[in-house]
Order: C-alpha cells, then sequence, then structure tokens
C-alpha cells in the first residue's frame, strides 16, 4: 500500500487536475506505411520456416527484411515477451519506451515498432493481429503491451527475498540469444531489453497507477503479425506465467508453446526499401 498523502492539497487543486492533457508526440507528421500494400503481399505467401518455442523457454530466429512474421497461439493461451534486433547489428535493437510513446500503451493493427537510439527508424509494422477486436476493457487492460519490462530473476530474488528462478523471460531470453549467436551468457543478457509482451493482456490500476495484468484474451488460432522492415533477429519467450491470469514465474501454472511462422511473399510494393537510420546528424549542439 502507498502511504497517505502528508501535504494539505491546495486551494486550487481541483482547477489543477481539471487541466486538459496534451500529447506528448503529435504524430501527424510521421511517415505511416502503406498498409493496403502490405496487406496485399499476404496473398500467395510462402511459408518458409516454422519455430517452436516451448513452454517456460525461449527460441530465436531471423526474419529477412521484406517478409512476414507471424507469432501464433496453439494449444492454449499463452503470453510471450519479444525482443527484435537488427540481424546484421545488436546494438540496433527494439525500443519499447519511444514505441509506446509513438502509438499508445498498446500496439496492434498498422502500429510500428522503433529501433533504439541512435538508430530510431521503424523496424517492423504489424499487419495482422486476431485480437483486435479485444480494444480497451473496463478495468483500462488491452493487448499486446510495450509497457512491461519483462519477468526477471532480478525483481523475482527481491520479492521472494532471496528465491532462485531460472525460466523468467528475462533468462529465457539470455539463454536463447546466446544459443543463437554464440556469445558468451552474461555477454548476451546485455542485449536483452524491454519487451513487445506479445497477446498479453495489462493495463495500470485507477487508484494507484499499479501496473496490473489479467487473463489473456487469446485463444488457439489467434496470432499477431508484422512485416520486417529490415533484417531481424527475434527472440521470443514463452513465459513461465502462462495467460498471465494469476502470478508469473511460476513453475505450476498452465503454459503452452508458441508457434512462429515466417514467410515470403511473392513480391514487394513498388519503390519499397528498407527505412534509412535517424537523420539526426549526432552533433549534440557543438
Amino acid at each position: 500500500m502507498k502511504p497517505a498523502p502528508i501535504t494539505t492539497a491546495p486551494t486550487d487543486a481541483e482547477a489543477r487536475r481539471a487541466i486538459a492533457p496534451v500529447v506528448c508526440y503529435p504524430v501527424e507528421t510521421l511517415s505511416r506505411p502503406d498498409l493496403a500494400a502490405y496487406r496485399a503481399l499476404r496473398e500467395g505467401m510462402e511459408l518458409v520456416e516454422t519455430v517452436i518455442v516451448p513452454p517456460r523457454e525461449a527460441s530465436a530466429w531471423t526474419v529477412p527484411a521484406g517478409h512476414f512474421c507471424r507469432m501464433v497461439s496453439r494449444e492454449g493461451p499463452q503470453v510471450g515477451d519479444l525482443n527484435l534486433f537488427n540481424a546484421n547489428d545488436l546494438k540496433e535493437r527494439f525500443y519499447s519506451g519511444k514505441t509506446r510513446a509513438l502509438n499508445g500503451t498498446h500496439v496492434g493493427l498498422g502500429d510500428q515498432l522503433f529501433s533504439s537510439f541512435p538508430y530510431l527508424r521503424p523496424m517492423a509494422t504489424i499487419t495482422h493481429d486476431t485480437l483486435d477486436w479485444y480494444g480497451f476493457d473496463a478495468f483500462g487492460g488491452s493487448v499486446h503491451d510495450v509497457i512491461g519490462t519483462r519477468c526477471d530473476p532480478y525483481t523475482h530474488n527481491l520479492l521472494s527475498h532471496g528465491g532462485q528462478y531460472h525460466h523468467c523471460c528475462h533468462s529465457n531470453l539470455t539463454r536463447a540469444l546466446a544459443a543463437h549467436t554464440g556469445l558468451p551468457l552474461h555477454e548476451a543478457e546485455g542485449h536483452v531489453h524491454d519487451v513487445l509482451n506479445v497477446f498479453m493482456c495489462t493495463g495500470f490500476t485507477r487508484d494507484t497507477g499499479q501496473y496490473f495484468m489479467k487473463a489473456s484474451p487469446v485463444r488457439p488460432g489467434d496470432y499477431l503479425e508484422f512485416f520486417a522492415e529490415i533484417d531481424l533477429l527475434a527472440v521470443l519467450s514463452a513465459c513461465p506465467g502462462g495467460d498471465c491470469s494469476s502470478e508469473h514465474s511460476s513453475d505450476t501454472v498452465a503454459c503452452y508453446p508458441l508457434v512462429v511462422e515466417v514467410y515470403r511473399p511473392a513480391g514487394l510494393p513498388e519503390g519499397w526499401a528498407p527505412p534509412a537510420l535517424n537523420g539526426y546528424d549526432r552533433t549534440h549542439g557543438l
């Protein structure tokens, strides 16, 4: 429980609270993808790779630029934690904070996933989401969030006063990235970053502003699909929380595998090319 305020509210407290908010990043000038052109490519695309992500584990795979990647629930309700990297440069990675600032707390159809500084460009565009019907529920919850960081052994250790748990998403991602790249485990861990929580249903409580999770609405057959704007290395953890209806970092809740499918379209939109690196000159005023 948070402590009660110790400061007496000023006489104009309600007036201060009533000030209308301003969106931090107006995005009217932001270039948007031609979603219709992307979705037209889905007709006749060819399945070129299938990856199974076991329960409480993670898997890594590559998605060439101009291909589609689909993350599928096959056996039961299961959420996943996704990391994305430039397949040719691990320093360029998914930036959940800026993706959140430019799209909102949860992403879906037509949203783009942006990379870290100094690259800051679209890495992927979401082209299909079978949960786009969910919207925001009465609790303020929605799916596919970019607000949670990932379950990790350090927070688990902190909250459990010394507990050791190795199959949380941070550790799963670390092991899978190390295995795929050949990096030493501790070096690979330094590349693991805040995630896109695929299928996870989350929000903030109205009274205390605390991050919450609730049972994911995902069912077998549901999927989230994106178009790779650049060559990608993807790593996905099947969260040990299962559908995250009760807890995470758990060996007892029901967990299911996730299936990843990579598709090659027959062609690409006329004039399409991977986005250029961010154009800021990096002089920082000097």
